[in-house]
């Protein structure tokens, strides 16, 4: 479609405010935990794209969830989850990237503190996400004695076509759930050069001269690969003899990961670093798929008094970079932090930039409520239209956003059209939620497409001593389960109904778990027997 250029942008700060959003689809529906999102697309479809999280199971604490949508999120399969290596462990920090032949990677940690265990994983699904293949163990929390390198693994694929097309690339840093860890602090950086059915041994992403150090025991890279399949990922520094100033450095790599070479992107020299302790202060690099020299960085700074998203770019390959340029658009200055920020690019080079906002939130702290904005860049601009609402709601503060990673968001930008997943605790609990906004190139309208359809349950009354009533569109299977996921009782309906009452009251006193399949799908309730 032929776009309007640069008079339509400023058309967008008039017309992107004041358009109505649909409603946000709750796609996770967990009834204990959802937290930790991310988004892929099939870079051959993009109406196929599948979500992971991390979620609870019973009797399997919080494992990696997925989900697949093949019609671009109007509906979703049955969630699937990835088993753990060994019964004892946990999952975490999950990230997914599809390879140039429609394959999706997923990769994550399953680890536990207690035995002092664990590694970062990938799958390989060869149906599109529906099912996934056996682990192959990407780096172990021993690789490096002593500095457990798995927290936080983030991959990328080179889908490029050139020499190192296929390459699997992984970055991580050391974690902050096995206690302290003594100094020096190291990014790490794993390669598969056989589509992942094995890693080469790790080695540390940063060198002499370019040190992450002894100050930051969490120096996150953030990588990318850009379609001529050069690798870059960034991370944080801060050793005097490099600068006396805290920086953030780019790595990169044109030769498959084989060499690497270091350039500065920032240093805090006047600038002011966000230290809130509950703020989610990660920071993005991303590549411009229709430009391999164009790179952006976004990072949260406190030059004006509160936590703001900031945005750099660089159209030489990271050897210069631009200047800050503040992307919320709220009063400067007016005490609201921002914080959880993503960004990605379109095909064509058109750019959005999302967070979690606060500007219309009663206070000034972390524990407030907030929403999720953006900003859009078109390709042929060099200024960010007004800022528009994402989500629908106004979600209130739950202390659970106060534990490491759990909230969370990742957007994907494919042909005019925004793919938002998020944490949100608007329901009284985590859950991850999806909305999806067009960007028409002739009418410049936000509009939600379609949206997976929440099936309808109703259960009353809750608690019961005796007797619930439950209510669905097309009842076909009823299951009630204990406290450790054992199925206690059950009732297959050969002939569908949309009213049925269970007697309860022989079952002990306690919490329970409802899971009903109805014409919609299937939807569960904590039930309390009295």
């Amino acid at each position: 479609m032929n776009k309007m250029k640069k008079i339509m942008v400023l058309l967008m700060g008039v017309v992107l405010p004041s358009l109505l959003l649909a409603q946000n689809t709750n796609i996770s529906n967990g009834f204990v935990f959802d937290g930790e999102p991310y988004l892929a697309i099939n870079p051959n479809n993009p109406q196929h794209m599948v979500v992971a999280w991390m979620g609870f199971k019973m009797s399997n604490q919080i494992v990696i969830k997925t989900k697949v949508s093949f019609n671009g999120g109007q509906t979703w399969s049955v969630a699937n989850f990835a088993p753990h290596t060994n019964p004892a462990y946990g999952s975490a920090d999950p990230s997914l990237a599809f390879d140039a032949a429609g394959n999706v990677f997923l990769c994550y940690i399953d680890y536990d503190v207690l035995i002092d265990s664990g590694s970062v994983y990938i799958r390989k699904s060869i149906d599109g996400g529906l099912n996934w293949g056996a682990p192959t163990e990407v780096i172990n929390a021993h690789s490096d004695a002593g500095k457990y390198p798995i927290d936080r693994p983030w991959i990328s694929i080179d889908n490029s076509g050139g020499s190192y097309s296929g390459n699997i690339y992984i970055t991580t840093m050391p974690p902050r759930v096995f206690g302290y860890l003594p100094p020096p602090y190291h990014p790490y950086f794993i390669r598969s050069v056989d589509g992942g059915n094995s890693f080469e041994p790790w080695m540390f992403l940063d060198n002499t001269g370019w040190l992450a150090g002894n100050y930051i025991p969490l120096p996150m890279p953030t990588n990318t690969v850009t379609n001529n399949g050069i690798f870059h990922a960034a991370y944080p520094s801060w050793v005097n003899s490099q600068h006396v100033y805290p920086q953030y450095i780019l790595a990169s790599s044109s030769d498959g990961g084989n060499t690497l070479n270091y350039k500065s992107i920032i240093n805090l020299s006047g600038n002011v670093a966000f230290n809130d302790s509950l703020a989610k202060k990660g920071y993005l690099l991303r590549s411009n798929p229709n430009n391999p020299d164009h790179l952006i960085f976004i990072l949260l700074l406190n030059n004006y008094g509160d936590g703001d998203v900031f945005f750099m770019e660089s159209f030489n390959s990271g050897n210069a970079w631009s200047g800050l340029t503040r992307v919320n658009d709220d009063p400067i200055g007016n005490n609201r932090m921002q914080d959880l920020i993503w960004a990605d690019f379109d095909l064509d080079g058109d750019l959005i930039v999302t967070w979690r906002d606060r500007r219309n939130a009663p206070d000034s702290t972390y524990t407030t409520s907030s929403e999720i904005w953006g900003a859009f860049r078109h390709k042929d601009s060099l200024n960010f239209a007004p800022n528009f609402l994402i989500s629908d709601t106004q979600a209130s503060y739950d202390t659970i956003l106060a534990s490491a990673g759990n909230d969370f968001m990742c957007v994907k930008f494919r042909h005019d059209t925004i793919n938002a997943v998020w944490g949100d605790t608007r329901s009284g609990r985590l859950n991850i939620y999806f909305q999806r906004i067009s960007f028409d190139g002739t009418t410049v309208s936000i509009q939600q497409i379609s949206s997976e359809i929440i099936p309808y349950l109703k259960v009353n009354p809750n608690p019961s001593s005796d007797f619930i009533n439950v209510e669905a569109k097309g009842i076909k299977n009823i299951s009630l389960f204990d406290s450790f996921g054992k199925v206690i009782f059950q009732i297959n309906n050969p002939i569908t109904k949309d009213e049925m009452t269970l007697n309860i009251k022989e079952f002990p006193s306690g919490n329970y778990i409802l899971r009903v399949l109805s014409e919609n799908g299937i939807q569960t309730r904590k039930i309390i027997k009295n």
